[in-house]
């Protein structure tokens, strides 16, 4: 620890090894080592003692929807990563699509890159995307840096990014495993969807009715398919149909390549409570019964569903109206994702080493951050500072985000970020950030 620059103290740092009272030392911005809590501090170094806070990763969130460029009036790379900052994030990896262009050509990939560069908070990554004309995009992408390519098997709501039929999605698909990439999907069947009720207007019940489990079960047994068919690796989005789960852990023991998250949404709200008329709860697929949730919790514990992601899809207020067929799907979460999990989380007997596991570990796995995601030598010095006991109640005044519209709003949870740091900067604390400081991040061979 001689060549510290930094020393971080704490009784609870969450560590690969367990939780334990350690001493992190931080040197250029890389962890250096993690010793006895009584290590000595070396000459020079500065020492931030943490009490009894407890010392994490900082978060990875591997779905975020910036929409910057093109609808920044919806989200923008400063509100995005400050939000993200303020509530433990230290990375996230942006989807292709509501921003204007999407992320579907190398040219489209440098203005987003160019518009992100002076913004960025925290360390920011891109998602490409595939859509039925843009194979020839798919591999020169993947040269770029993208961690791999988003694609739809339903429509996305916005009619620059086109959903893939079975055709395209394996000829995407066999592109995509050719070089060795990933595929995220999107995966509810259009025609499940086309077949069920759409009454609209303000009822949950109607909405919820529109999109039905089997949308989302018959679309990834179809992926799993191609998936083994073509031998690729492929990565269910936002699961939130339990249906789903014996399929997957049925393909996952023939070998087939498929990871899974779900989001905090669908693990701590129910349909069951959701106010008639309140589309701040609207997202697709939506929010389910509490039976459900059960098995979702379940999976998780299981380690059929991976990690945790926000799916951070924002949009201004005036498009959430109080009519679920025509208002905008999408739930804000980036500064609330760790507490509403946490909340929920130890309710049911989890402990923080599992929150890590779901949400940082795991995701920076997904996509090949292996400087990322856990507290040891050799990583980033990305860290967050909870205290775990503390609560809050949600005020919308007080969220970074653009729009402070929430599904959240007066709920009270569990978990209070102090600070957050990255790469040994403290970019965030008590409510006061720093200059942008976050670098943009690609893929590595």
């Amino acid at each position: 620890m001689s060549n510290a620059e930094l020393v971080l103290r704490s009784t609870r740092v969450i560590t690969p090894e367990g939780t334990r009272a350690a001493t992190v030392a931080v040197a250029r911005g890389t962890i250096t080592a993690v010793l006895p809590y009584d290590a000595p501090v070396p000459d020079g170094a500065r020492l931030e003692d943490l009490g009894d806070h407890v010392l994490l990763p900082g978060l990875v969130d591997t779905h975020v929807h910036v929409n910057d460029p093109g609808r920044t009036e919806w989200e923008g790379f400063w509100t995005a990563t400050r939000a993200a900052a303020a509530g433990g994030i230290t990375t996230l990896v942006d989807m292709p699509l509501n921003s204007l262009p999407p992320t579907t050509t190398v040219d489209h990939l440098r203005i987003k890159q160019e518009v992100a560069a002076a913004k960025a908070h925290i360390d920011v990554g891109f998602w490409g995307g595939a859509l039925p004309g843009n194979v020839k995009d798919l591999r020169p992408l993947h040269e770029a840096g993208v961690y791999g390519f988003k694609a739809f098997l339903s429509p996305s709501g916005v009619d620059e990014f086109p959903h893939l039929d079975q055709e395209q999605l394996a000829r995407s698909l066999a592109e995509i495993a050719g070089f060795g990439g990933l595929l995220i999907v999107h995966a509810e069947d259009p025609h499940h969807l086309d077949a069920a009720p759409q009454q609209g207007g303000p009822k949950y019940a109607h909405f919820l009715a529109s999109r039905p489990r089997d949308a989302e079960d018959t679309a990834i047994a179809a992926l799993i398919a191609q998936a083994k068919r073509l031998h690729a690796r492929v990565h269910i989005l936002h699961l939130s149909s339990s249906d789903a789960l014996p399929l997957i852990a049925a393909a996952r023991a023939e070998g087939v390549r498929v990871t899974v998250e779900t989001c905090p949404h669908y693990l701590t709200l129910t349909a069951e409570e959701v106010p008639d008329g309140a589309s701040e709860f609207k997202c697709c697929p939506p929010i389910r019964e509490a039976a459900n949730q059960d098995l979702l919790w379940q999976a998780l514990a299981d380690g059929v569903i991976d990690c945790v992601v926000t799916d951070h899809s924002p949009s201004t207020a005036d498009l959430k109206t109080d009519d679920f067929a025509t208002a905008w799907g999408g739930i804000s979460g980036l500064q609330l994702s760790l507490a509403a999990v946490w909340t929920e989380a130890r309710k049911r007997g989890h402990g923080l080493e599992d929150v890590v596991r779901w949400m940082s570990t795991r995701t920076s796995e997904l996509v090949g951050l292996n400087r990322k995601g856990a507290i040891e030598a050799g990583r980033d010095a990305d860290f967050a500072v909870l205290a775990p006991d503390e609560t809050f109640t949600v005020d919308p005044a007080a969220l970074q985000h653009r729009n402070r519209v929430t599904a959240y709003a007066g709920r009270t949870l569990s978990g209070v970020v102090k600070s957050t740091w990255l790469r040994g900067e403290r970019i965030y604390a008590d409510g006061e950030f720093t200059d942008p400081r976050g670098h943009l991040l690609t893929r590595t061979p």
